[in-house]
C-alpha cells in the first residue's frame, strides 16, 4: 500500500474516428475553444486546470481494443512503480511499456469492462 498513486483524474481524452469533426462538435456545438494542436491527430481544448483532449485513433489497437471514447489518465509521479504495482494486479494492457507522449511519459490498460484508463508521469 505504500504506492504514491495521487488517485486524481489529470487529463481528459475523448479517442475519435476524425479530429476535425470532432474539433467542429466540441467547438461549435458545446463551445469550447481550442487551447492547443499537438501534431495533425491531438488536439487540447480549453478546460480550466483539467487538460482536456480531442485525439484521432484509428481502426483496433493491437490488443482488439476499440480506440474510440472516453479515456479517463490518472496521474503519477513514479510510473515505473504504477506499472509493477498493475502487472502485480494482472490488468489487461494496451501500452505497457513507459512511453513518450506530448505532457511525458504514459502506460495504458483496460478495466474489467474494457473502459480505457492511462496513468501519467508529467516531465
Amino acid at each position: 500500500r505504500g504506492l504514491h498513486m495521487e488517485n486524481r483524474i489529470c487529463v481528459v481524452s475523448i479517442y475519435v474516428p476524425n479530429l476535425q469533426q470532432a474539433v467542429e462538435f466540441y467547438t461549435n456545438t458545446l463551445n469550447f475553444e481550442v487551447n492547443q494542436y499537438y501534431g495533425e491527430k491531438i488536439v487540447s481544448l480549453q478546460n480550466g486546470n483539467l487538460p482536456f483532449i480531442l485525439e484521432e485513433k484509428q481502426g483496433e489497437l493491437t490488443t482488439g481494443v476499440k480506440p474510440l471514447g472516453v479515456v479517463l489518465a490518472l496521474q503519477t509521479q513514479n510510473i515505473e512503480e504504477t506499472l509493477a504495482h498493475l502487472k502485480s494486479r494482472n490488468v489487461h494492457f494496451i501500452v505497457d511499456e513507459p512511453t513518450n507522449c506530448p505532457p511525458g511519459k504514459f502506460i495504458s490498460f483496460t478495466d474489467p469492462f474494457g473502459n480505457i484508463i492511462e496513468y501519467l508521469q508529467f516531465g
